[in-house]
């Protein structure tokens, strides 16, 4: 089986997960080209050589109008002796924790969080600073967040459209607008919209709002989107069948954003990595960023020591801080023997659901990532007839599952077991017919191989065309 295995020793964020992926692409060349024409104003993305403790690697260098992104790790006694020195305000001004109290806006940031407090006649925006990059202490929001993506139809959006001065299209809903007008495959943009989901979860979280209410600066500027929509892409290309992680190594210490200090790992942070394995460490400064662990959990399936595999490709991505330790990202590419994996199986008695009922329960788990929901006719107690509802799922998934089916079931108690499964490898093959395309779901392993057209591909060009689905069967297979 075709497996990716990342290692997260070094923890992991946006430009060097795909830094890394970049070394093992089969297409290096086609990679950069669809990345610097796929509609962001003003990006530049360039693989250029690294060298961190002797091992020579990538670093992606994003750049928007020439300029790139840095953040800063901080001594934090050295910071409050320095911002004693520069700022003498009284203490009910300035209190150097998470909330900054000032005339202003909300600013929330995800490496730290400002209140600024307006006066009462005053607007209430809220405005999430996660980042990616590496932040210098101080820099100009008007140069950094003032960008735009190139649309394919006639629009125009101005500062006073948003309310928010050079920081366009920062909302979740913006965010989705830019990447939707993206020149990319529709399976990376899916997987962009969803990994910024993740983040704007953390942040709804971590600041009390709605994920609607959320906006974006750092992690909604062009750099930041070109990071995620760069390893989205990558995965989309190299096409593993199955990615493994080590645990996560997230740093120790404090990190300086734009106006203050939080410690590692910042709150979106942690919230994202809940339920995956992390520690800390004695190497000081943030090595997890929140772009970093979306994009882990979405693409990882599973969490543990290296698999036994057979290596055909190994990629480098390299930071830009030195530590004690190598600063890079190791990806490994290579073949898995197929035995079997566990999955959790969650199952409940039911008497009283209606068939319809009983559906949507099906439709919610299968949305929320089920394997498997199936349901079974039984007897019980009373001579009452009842139904067994089983839902299979990935361990990872457990607890949301058993969540679900309480919310959506009358049931009071739910069963887990814990069994092991064998799958065959499943492909997606193509074929051209005159009246347009029509997929087919490969499967392989343990010595077989079958197929099965899509129904919805078939079915639409049998109503289409006044054909029957086993003409349009017969088409496909001349």
């Amino acid at each position: 089986m075709k497996t990716l295995y990342f290692d997260c020793g070094m923890g992991a964020a946006g430009d060097m997960l795909m830094a890394s992926l970049y070394e093992i692409c089969p297409d290096k060349a086609g990679f950069l080209k669809t990345m610097n024409e796929m509609g962001l104003t003003g990006l530049s993305v360039e693989a250029e050589p690294a060298v961190k403790c002797g091992i020579t690697g990538t670093h992606m260098k994003v750049t928007i109008h020439g300029e790139e992104e840095e953040s800063v790790d901080v001594d934090l006694q050295k910071h409050v002796h320095d911002h004693a020195e520069h700022h003498e305000h009284a203490n009910d001004h300035h209190e150097h924790c998470h909330d900054h109290e000032a005339a202003g806006n909300h600013h929330h940031h995800e490496t730290e969080t400002h209140h600024h407090e307006m006066a009462a006649d005053m607007a209430d925006n809220t405005h999430i600073h996660a980042y990616d990059h590496d932040h210098q202490p101080d820099h100009d929001h008007h140069d950094e967040h003032d960008f735009h993506h190139t649309h394919t139809h006639e629009e125009t959006h101005t500062e006073e459209d948003s309310g928010h001065p050079h920081h366009h299209h920062a909302s979740m809903a913006g965010i989705t607008h830019i990447i939707e007008h993206l020149n990319l495959p529709d399976e990376v943009k899916k997987d962009v919209v969803a990994v910024y989901h993740l983040i704007a979860e953390a942040e709804s979280h971590v600041h009390g709002k709605t994920v609607e209410e959320i906006h974006f600066h750092e992690v909604g500027t062009a750099d930041a989107i070109a990071d995620i929509a760069g390893v989205c892409l990558l995965m989309h290309m190299i096409a593993p069948q199955k990615v493994i992680a080590s645990p996560i190594h997230v740093g120790s210490g404090n990190v300086r954003c734009a106006h203050g200090i939080l410690p590692v790992p910042a709150p979106a942070t942690a919230f994202i990595l809940q339920g995956l394995p992390i520690y800390s460490g004695t190497i000081g400064g943030e090595l997890c960023t929140p772009t970093g662990a979306a994009l882990l959990k979405h693409f990882v399936t599973e969490f543990r020591e290296m698999p036994v595999m057979r290596t055909s490709a190994i990629g480098y991505g390299m930071g830009k801080k030195d530590f004690e330790r190598a600063n890079c990202m190791r990806v490994l590419l290579g073949e898995t023997e197929e035995n079997g994996s566990e999955v959790t199986e969650l199952s409940c008695n039911l008497d009283d659901m209606t068939p319809e009922a009983l559906g949507f329960v099906q439709e919610i788990l299968f949305a929320a990532g089920a394997l498997e929901v199936y349901t079974i006719p039984i007897g019980m107690k009373k001579s009452r007839p009842g139904i067994l509802l089983t839902c299979m799922c990935r361990c990872n998934d457990k607890k949301k599952m058993v969540s679900l089916l309480f919310k959506h079931t009358t049931t009071l108690g739910i069963r887990e077991s814990i069994s092991k499964r064998y799958t065959l490898t499943r492909t997606i093959k193509e074929h051209e017919t005159p009246y347009g395309v029509v997929r087919e779901k490969v499967s392989e392993g343990y010595g077989v191989c079958r197929g099965k057209l899509e129904y919805e591909d078939i079915a639409k060009i049998a109503r289409e065309n006044g054909m029957s689905l086993e003409e349009v069967k017969e088409l496909v297979e001349k």
